[in-house]
């Protein structure tokens, strides 16, 4: 990508939907209530050839610096003195506004180089408002319809002359192509926990908006950064309330996104709040995401705020033990996104967690540790037959995913499977992540095999006993066909008497 392009204008222009459609997916949420978007969002731009770094901002708005939408213009500006050039977006149905003149002065004022874009004009609906738009001297206003994709060949133009000529004439490079792949991290729990505030802290810059109102958050807010020259994408998301108070429309937009980013990445932050005892939705959180298969780790945040220190972590460790048994020994790091204290062993923490979850254990050592675990305790007989494990292996990684080979597998207690399952965490270093362990049926290999293709066939034994399929007329027992026109015999047969 060669050069960023932010996308601003007042609320509900449309900016969020130009976005989704620059970057080709639905990423940044839409609604028809304005200021959806708080924070800045960023992806990656296509049109035909060109290839470039999009920002999404939020609504330009007015208010007092400490304000939210104070704190929502502090990005804005940010984004626009990051970008190269800026689209500002207009409702062309809606004409030009004061607001719309205001923000024009504002972008003048910076120095930023514009292209002023009027949105929802589809069928030349919004005409008259381009031609309003002259007025504000930024350059000829190009119409376009974000969510049909009118009017891209026109914007394609008007952005081209701020890319290299290499990136308009390359028609195969990819965007990110021949980069590492990083490491995906998503930080999650409950609303107000200081899920905003440890993401600014890691990165070292306010990069999403905080403060105290809860629901600040409202999309899955992707960074991108660089952790020992290691890459990293951290990913912020809304908090996740209870489902039963999850009403408003919005809000389930919110918490749709932040459940499809726990499915999409590999590593999960889950952040609780120190200085109460964990709830729980704090559990059905961490359980979601351990469900999901995902690698967990424990941040214990607000640490700065906590007296007894000691008391807490153990009451916390032991809750966490007995509710989360099926990812037993999760780490859990206790720290301070305020102050950073033990925030710089949360990496190391994630990292560990990373590995083991990628874990991959030999056939050879695994079915070792079968023999052993078997010897030391066998499983409980079933209907007063032994069940028997004969071999194990392991299907993937991200998570382990072991399957045993077993005469009985239906027939096995859960209590046995956990005592399996707690036999290799300890055994391969496995502890903190989940571990999926299923069975399967061994073949018997004196039953005998059934050959393809022989279904509705007789055996040569019932042709022999005269169990053929019968063509045509009737046949006695005997298995002999019937003289046609001769009678089936009625009555009692008469014995015969010499």
């Amino acid at each position: 990508m060669s050069f960023t392009v932010a996308i601003v204008g007042r609320p509900n222009v449309g900016k969020s939907t130009l976005f989704n459609r620059l970057v080709g997916r639905r990423e940044a949420l839409t609604h028809d209530e304005p200021g959806v978007t708080r924070d800045r969002r960023e992806g990656e731009g296509r049109i035909g050839p060109l290839t470039f770094r999009v920002i999404d901002t939020a609504g330009l708005d007015e208010g007092d610096p400490e304000s939210l939408a104070g704190r929502m213009m502090r990005q804005t500006e940010r984004a626009i003195a990051d970008s190269d050039v800026s689209l500002f977006v207009i409702d062309g149905r809606a004409g030009i506004t004061a607001g719309d003149r205001h923000f024009a002065d504002l972008l003048r004022r910076s120095g930023a180089r514009v292209v002023v874009v009027a949105n929802k004009c589809e069928g030349g609906a919004g005409e008259s408002g381009r031609l309003e738009a002259f007025e504000l001297a930024l350059g000829e206003p190009i119409a376009v319809s974000a969510a049909h994709g009118e009017g891209l060949g026109e914007l394609y133009d008007a952005l081209a002359p701020f890319a290299p000529v290499t990136e308009t004439l390359d028609d195969e490079a990819e965007p990110g192509e021949g980069a590492d792949r990083p490491l995906r991290l998503a930080i999650i729990g409950r609303p107000n926990v200081g899920k905003s505030s440890l993401l600014n802290r890691l990165i070292g810059e306010e990069r999403v908006i905080t403060g105290p109102e809860p629901g600040l958050t409202r999309d899955a807010i992707a960074v991108d950064w660089h952790y020992k020259n290691r890459a990293v994408r951290l990913i912020d998301t809304a908090g996740l309330r209870r489902k039963a108070r999850v009403v408003a429309a919005l809000e389930k937009l919110s918490v749709s996104d932040s459940l499809r980013t726990i499915r999409a990445v590999e590593v999960v932050v889950i952040v609780l709040d120190a200085t109460e005892p964990p709830s729980k939705q704090d559990f059905t959180v961490a359980a979601l995401a351990v469900e999901e298969g995902r690698a967990p780790v424990i941040a214990l945040n607000k640490w700065d705020a906590v007296e007894n220190r000691k008391n807490v972590l153990t009451e916390f460790r032991r809750i966490l033990d007995e509710t989360l048994a099926q990812a037993k020994g999760i780490r859990l790091v206790p720290c301070s996104a305020l102050t950073g204290e033990g925030v710089p062993k949360l990496m190391p923490a994630v990292l560990e967690t990373y590995e083991a979850w990628n874990t991959r254990v030999k056939t050879s050592e695994l079915n070792r540790w079968l023999e052993v675990t078997l010897d030391r305790h066998p499983p409980p007989l079933v209907g007063g037959r032994r069940v028997k494990l004969r071999y194990m292996t392991q299907l993937s990684t991200r998570p382990p995913n072991f399957v045993a080979f077993i005469s009985q597998p239906l027939d096995l207690p859960d209590a046995y499977t956990r005592y399996m399952v707690n036999g290799l965490r300890e055994t391969f270093g496995l502890d903190g992540i989940p571990i999926r362990l299923s069975y399967r049926k061994g073949e018997n290999p004196y039953e005998p095999k059934k050959i393809r293709g022989s279904k509705g066939k007789p055996s040569e034994s019932a042709k022999r006993s005269g169990g053929a399929k019968r063509l045509g007329g009737s046949k006695g027992k005997t298995g002999t066909k019937r003289p046609s026109g001769a009678k089936r015999p009625t009555g009692k047969l008469k014995r015969r008497t010499r």
